[in-house]
């Protein structure tokens, strides 16, 4: 990945397969929607890259949307900002959050931790949908967590200007959450959870398993 003479990023993390772990993706891609690049500001889809996205947080002012397991309602926005960010990975709800906090922890070991780090997190409601989009409590919080973070640009002296044309997208327009959810399987046609023919067959063993033990 190249590096960005821009001082900020507004990034978004997250897996679209799961569900309501792809908040983070969802609002940075409304976010970009929303308003037009301001000077000095980068707009990144970070998915689910992990440790190579290390190079593009060194130096700089970050804001990053993410779903976290607050223990809070469902749906729940909450901001968290410098070091009180790296608290949250201790519930490590998904692999891409445990590279963030690794990043975190090269870039201070390095003495290159971001200059300013805001959290823009949503507490999910539904995370074993594999296949899934995001569930109405989470996915209503998109405009809300847009606005946060427009108004934290708006703090560090960079102001956020409404999109007078279209977006170029941040990714495949495959992945934008119409066409995502219009060609994805039903849960009839794919089990989300798992393979329901293995998951069958596995249970059908442990029945006579136990049956044996007996």
């Amino acid at each position: 990945m190249e590096e960005s003479p821009a001082e900020v990023l507004v990034l978004g993390i997250g897996n679209l397969l799961w569900a309501d772990d792809g908040f983070g993706v969802r609002a940075v891609e409304a976010f970009n929607d929303a308003y037009a690049a301001t000077a000095g500001v980068q707009v990144l889809d970070g998915g689910t890259q992990g440790l190579n996205l290390l190079h593009a947080l060194l130096d700089r002012s970050v804001v990053v949307f993410d779903a976290i397991d607050f223990g809070l309602a469902p749906g729940t926005l909450k901001v968290l900002r410098g070091r009180e960010v790296p608290a949250w990975a201790g519930t490590k709800m998904s692999l891409h959050q445990s590279s963030f906090q690794e990043m975190l922890a090269i870039a201070q070991l390095q003495g290159r931790f971001p200059a300013r780090l805001t959290l823009i997190g949503v507490q999910p409601e539904r995370l074993s949908d594999f296949g899934g989009s995001l569930s109405a409590s989470v996915r209503a919080q998109v405009p809300a967590a847009v606005g946060l973070a427009a108004e934290e640009l708006a703090a560090w002296g960079y102001l956020a200007q409404r999109r007078a044309t279209p977006a170029e997208r941040l990714n495949d327009r495959a992945l934008e959450i119409g066409s995502y959810e219009s060609s994805r399987p039903t849960e009839e046609q794919a089990c989300r959870i798992g393979d329901a023919r293995f998951l069958s067959i596995r249970q059908a063993v442990g029945n006579s398993a136990a049956q044996r033990t007996r």
